[in-house]
């Protein structure tokens, strides 16, 4: 087998990727799971301190649990994945990644290192905080009034759907405009980092815009 690629979820440290929003791809160099947003890390075999079936839930929560010495990375990687965990760890194996000649004889890929470096998370820091400080402040402009009495009818007015709104606006325009992406994704990182998570959060905030938008008009 040259290469493994397989589709799950993912757990980095305490953050969890649901199936269908993790791929891990295998061949006799690199080791690469993309759990879009949660995390996407790349290991090269002498990163790699072992690889083993995890258990949790059969079948729910079942997968191979990846030990790592890449200090920038969470310390808990898990892939989570309906197939034997055993068998998706032999067939690791058969990639040649996991041999002791591949892990003494291995070349050091500069650009895995430079990725490392940067941690898992694809998303600048600051647009990250950002916009979780924003999306709060505008939840609150609707909430906090209706709490105290000065809002009567429905809670959910321009702050909440504002806040969904931009939610859209800022997956949709990460999939369609590679200069948005430049300014709030970590160098090196492209749409296939982020892709999945952009696609459901677009169809969930469409989703709710719809929602609020019909629940505002005939509730207020």
């Amino acid at each position: 087998m040259n290469e493994l690629q397989l589709t799950g979820g993912a757990r980095v440290g305490m953050a969890n990727a649901t199936f269908p929003f993790a791929t891990l791809k295998v061949n006799k160099d690199r080791l690469e799971l993309n759990a879009s947003i949660v995390g996407n890390l790349t290991f090269q075999p002498t990163d790699i301190i072992s690889i083993e079936p995890y258990t949790m839930i059969p079948i729910l929560g079942q997968g191979i649990k990846i030990n790592h010495n890449v200090s920038t990375y969470k310390e808990r990687v898990i892939f989570w994945t309906f197939k034997d965990p055993n068998s998706v760890v032999r067939q690791i194996q058969e990639t040649g990644f996991l041999s002791s000649e591949n892990q003494t004889n291995q070349k050091i890929d500069r650009t895995i290192i430079e990725k490392q470096s940067k941690g898992g998370f694809p998303i600048k820091k600051g647009f990250a905080i950002g916009a979780i400080v924003v999306w709060n402040l505008l939840f609150l402009t609707d909430i906090i009034p209706f709490f105290l009495g000065d809002k009567e009818g429905f809670p959910i007015g321009n702050g909440v759907l504002t806040a969904v709104g931009l939610l859209f606006l800022t997956a949709l325009f990460s999939l369609i405009s590679s200069d948005f992406r430049r300014l709030i994704l970590k160098e090196g990182r492209g749409l296939s980092d982020i892709k999945k998570f952009a696609i459901f959060a677009m169809i969930i905030s469409g989703f709710m815009l719809l929602q609020l938008g019909i629940m505002t008009k005939f509730m207020n």
